[in-house]
């Protein structure tokens, strides 16, 4: 989980001093603004997991967007006193994220993907795959960095996959779908701020329908995979976004589903499908028993992750026929 500010411990969060006779406090300074902050988050039973997983971290955020801080801060900088305007700034920050249970991205705009950031609205899901992780690997050891020419990010989203691929393979062009013109206008902000128009295009299309005789050596989708019952279970932070990103029919796999019976067609010889699934592991795996799904695993953590060879879901694909 990447730290959204680095902070001394120790340092005080306000010092009181004498005027006029009397003992007056003075202006809480930013370490104490985030101790006092991660405080109150944290006893307002709210949900982490769109870009934080703690009180402190989701704290961090909020603080530095409303003080307009860098990630790092020195330890003298903590001890600075923050001015009445940045005290009503992260006010009004936290008062939306507990009453309204807005997750802390929606209302900075900002978050990271891969080590990059971008900026997100409640027009996209928050990033927070795994995927990050293979991306950074370059997909090693299942291709090869030099045979990789063009990528597809299926659900494209905010764009942050598309981009990523686009860093780790610099030779490759990344094409970056979705069906959502909501969704890709918010890609091409991203897009623009990295730089890559040149290199990432945005497609609009339900899932391959807009990408008749495109072909790829990579196709990676975290598509809608979020079932009925799952979907009403869902932490309240979760409403905020698309429902259209997360909802995918009873059990989660209509989305999938297509994914698989199309795919095969769009990948060159030797290339490599690899969808995240979630917590839809075990119906993917009861709805496909013959599939040779590898299952991939992270040293930073997440999970229901699966890849294919375009052979493979060849040979499927010849077995149903």
């Amino acid at each position: 989980m990447r730290r959204l500010l680095h902070t001394t411990r120790g340092v005080r969060g306000a010092a009181v001093s004498a005027r006029d006779g009397g003992r007056r406090r003075a202006p809480p300074t930013i370490a104490g603004l985030l101790s006092s902050s991660a405080r109150r988050l944290a006893r307002a039973g709210l949900h982490y997991g769109h870009g934080t997983d703690n009180a402190r971290d989701e704290a961090a955020a909020l603080l530095r967007h409303a003080l307009r801080l860098p990630i790092t801060l020195e330890a003298a900088r903590l001890r600075a006193a923050v001015s009445t305007q940045g005290r009503a700034r992260l006010e009004e920050l936290l008062q939306r994220r507990i009453r309204e249970r807005i997750p802390a991205v929606y209302l900075t705009h900002r978050c990271w993907f891969a080590g990059l950031p971008m900026y997100v609205d409640a027009r996209v899901l928050i990033p927070r795959s795994p995927l990050a992780e293979l991306i950074e690997r370059r997909f090693a050891p299942w291709i090869a960095l030099e045979r990789v020419r063009r990528v597809l990010d299926l659900g494209t989203g905010c764009g942050c996959i598309a981009i990523a691929c686009a860093r780790a393979f610099p030779r490759a062009g990344v094409d970056a779908a979705d069906v959502s013109r909501d969704a890709l206008d918010v890609a091409r902000i991203n897009v623009h701020r990295h730089r890559l128009s040149a290199r990432v295009r945005l497609r609009h299309s339900s899932h391959f329908g807009g990408l008749r005789g495109a072909r790829y050596d990579i196709i990676v989708s975290n598509p809608p995979y979020v079932g009925e019952v799952e979907l009403q279970s869902l932490p309240a932070e979760y409403r905020h976004e698309p429902r259209v990103a997360l909802a995918a029919g009873r059990d989660g796999l209509d989305a999938v589903r297509i994914i698989l019976r199309d795919a095969a067609v769009h990948l060159n010889p030797g290339g490599i499908l690899v969808v995240e699934v979630g917590n839809s592991q075990a119906a993917l795996e009861r709805a496909f028993p013959r599939l040779p799904f590898v299952w991939l695993s992270f040293r930073r953590g997440g999970g229901g992750v699966f890849l294919l060879a375009r052979e493979q879901l060849a040979q499927a694909h010849a077995r149903r026929n």
